[in-house]
C-alpha cells in the first residue's frame, strides 16, 4: 500500500471513539484559542485585502468570512480565515509540525463543514485527523525540511487540512487518497517571506489548497497513488524520505494531538522570541531595571533561530514580530509585549529605539537539539555600573510542559475578540467553544461570529 493510500485509510476508517478521551479536550482549548485569534486579526491589512479580493472575485454564499458581513464560497472562505488567523502571529504552533497547525485546519475545517451542515463532533474529528498527519509528516521530514527554508505551515499544513476537508466532505478512500495527492501539488511556502503579508498567508494558502483539493477529488480528479514516497514525489522534493513509513506506522497508535500538543502563544511574535521575552520581563520585574542603565543584552538561542528572526533592523509591524532586538527592547522597557506593540510606523517609545541596538543574538551550543527545545533562550543582562542579570536556558509559558491555565487562554480569546465582539457576546462564544463537539450544527457556532468589517 502507497503512503498516500495509508493515510487515506487512516482518514476515512477512524472515527472520533478510535481517539483518545483526552484528544477532546485539547480540540477545545485550540478551538477557543484559534477562533480568537481569527477574531482579532480579522481587521488586519492583509485580511482586509484578501476579503475585497474576495469581494471581486464572487463565490457563493456558503461559508462565514470570520469578523465580517461577507459570506462567499468554502475555498474563499478558508482563504480569508486563515489569513486572518495567522495575521498577528498570535497562534499556536507544533514542534513536530515545527509550524502553526490549528488556524489553517479550523480555517479549512470550518469552512467545508458549514458548507456541508457538519455537527461539532464531525468538526472535531476533522481537527485531528488533520492534526495527527501534519505532525506524522513533520516527524518525517523535520527539522531538515524547515532548515531548507519550507514554511511547515503551508508545505505540510496543505495535506493535514486535505485531510481535514476530506473527512467533513465524506470522501471515500480513493477519493481522499486523490485529494491528498493533489494537495501534495499544491505545498508551498517560504521562510523568507517572513516578516511580510505572504506568511500570514502561508496558512490560508494551505486551508484554501486543502479544501480544493477534497472538491476536486470530489468530482473525480486524480492524482499520481506514489506522490509522496516517489523518485520525484513529495518526500524527496522537500526532504530526507527514510523516516516517512516509520512515522505513518504510528498514525492511531500515537496521537500527537496529546503527546506533542500545541504551544499556546502568549506574546503575538514568532515564537522564537517568547523565552527571551518571559526571561527578560521576569528579570525586569524582579531586580526593577531601568532600560536606560543597561549597556547590552545577550541572547543564546539555538542555531536554527537566527535564519528566522531576520530582522535585526525591522522597518515595519510585520518585521517586528521576527525581530529579537524589537521583541527583548519592548519587553525591558515596557514590560509586555502585546498586540499593542506591534505598530506601523516609527516605533513609537524612544526608549526602545535606543535599547534595540544593544539587544544581540548568539548561537548558543548549550540549547538542546531536541525539536520541543529548540525554541528555549538564555539572556543575559549587563549594566554600565558592572553588575549582571541573567537567566539560564528555558522555554517560554504555553509550551506544552507550561500550559496556559484555562483562566489565561479564556483571557486571551476575550481580548483578541473585543474588537468584534461585546463582552457578553464573547462570553457566550466562549462558552459554546467549551463544548465545540457538541454543537448541532457549526452553523450555530459561525453565526456568532460575524462581525461588521466589509
Amino acid at each position: 500500500m502507497s503512503a498516500t493510500a495509508r493515510l487515506a485509510e487512516f482518514v476515512v476508517k477512524t472515527s472520533l471513539h478510535d481517539v483518545p478521551p483526552e484528544a477532546l479536550a485539547c480540540v477545545r482549548r485550540a478551538a477557543l484559542d484559534t477562533l480568537g485569534v481569527m477574531l482579532a486579526g480579522a481587521s488586519e491589512p492583509a485580511a482586509a485585502i484578501v476579503r475585497r479580493t474576495i469581494r471581486v472575485e464572487g463565490g457563493v454564499p456558503l461559508s462565514t468570512v470570520i469578523g465580517s458581513t461577507l459570506r462567499t464560497a468554502p475555498t474563499w472562505a478558508a482563504l480569508a480565515n486563515g489569513v486572518a488567523g495567522h495575521a498577528h502571529d498570535f497562534d499556536d504552533t507544533n514542534f513536530a509540525l515545527m509550524g502553526h497547525p490549528s488556524v489553517p485546519l479550523f480555517a479549512a475545517a470550518l469552512a467545508a463543514g458549514e458548507a456541508e451542515m457538519a455537527d461539532g463532533r464531525a468538526l472535531a474529528l476533522a481537527y485531528v485527523l488533520g492534526f495527527e498527519i501534519d505532525a506524522a509528516i513533520g516527524s518525517a521530514l523535520n527539522p531538515d525540511h524547515y532548515v531548507r527554508g519550507w514554511h511547515a505551515t503551508a508545505s505540510i499544513g496543505t495535506l493535514g487540512c486535505a485531510a481535514a476537508a476530506s473527512r467533513l466532505l465524506l470522501l471515500d478512500a480513493e477519493a481522499t487518497r486523490h485529494a491528498l495527492g493533489i494537495a501534495a501539488s499544491l505545498s508551498s511556502g517560504l521562510k523568507e517571506n517572513f516578516g511580510s503579508m505572504t506568511k500570514p498567508y502561508h496558512a490560508g494558502h494551505a486551508a484554501r489548497n486543502g479544501v480544493w483539493a477534497a472538491m476536486l477529488a470530489r468530482e473525480g480528479f486524480t492524482a499520481s497513488d506514489s506522490v509522496l514516497e516517489g523518485a520525484q514525489g513529495y518526500v524527496r522534493a522537500f526532504g530526507a524520505p527514510a523516516a516517512l513509513d516509520e512515522t505513518l506506522a504510528t498514525l492511531g497508535r500515537t496521537w500527537h494531538v496529546t503527546t506533542s500538543r500545541v504551544a499556546v502563544k502568549p506574546y503575538p511574535s514568532c515564537a522564537l522570541t517568547h523565552a527571551a521575552i518571559d526571561a527578560l520581563i521576569r528579570l525586569r520585574t524582579e531586580h526593577q531595571v531601568d532600560p536606560e542603565r543597561i549597556l547590552d543584552v545577550e541572547i543564546g538561542v539555538h542555531r536554527v533561530t537566527p535564519d528566522v528572526l531576520q530582522h535585526a533592523r525591522p522597518a515595519t509591524a510585520l518585521e517586528r514580530k521576527f525581530s529579537m532586538p524589537f521583541c527583548a527592547a519592548t519587553a525591558l522597557v515596557d514590560g509586555r509585549v502585546d498586540i499593542g506593540s506591534f505598530a506601523d510606523g516609527e516605533i513609537a517609545n524612544p526608549a526602545t529605539r535606543r535599547l534595540m541596538p544593544r539587544v544581540r543574538m548568539v548561537v548558543d551550543d548549550a540549547i538542546p537539539d531536541a525539536l520541543e527545545r529548540q525554541a528555549w533562550s538564555r539572556v543575559t543582562v549587563r549594566f554600565a555600573d558592572g553588575r549582571t542579570i541573567a537567566m539560564p536556558p528555558a522555554g517560554a509559558r504555553g509550551h506544552p510542559d507550561d500550559p496556559l491555565s484555562d483562566v489565561a487562554l479564556r483571557e486571551k480569546f476575550l481580548g483578541c475578540a473585543a474588537p468584534v465582539l461585546s463582552g457578553d457576546e464573547a462570553e457566550g462564544v466562549a462558552d459554546q467553544i467549551a463544548r465545540i463537539d457538541e454543537v448541532p450544527d457549526v452553523r450555530a457556532l459561525t453565526s456568532r461570529l460575524r462581525g461588521n468589517l466589509e
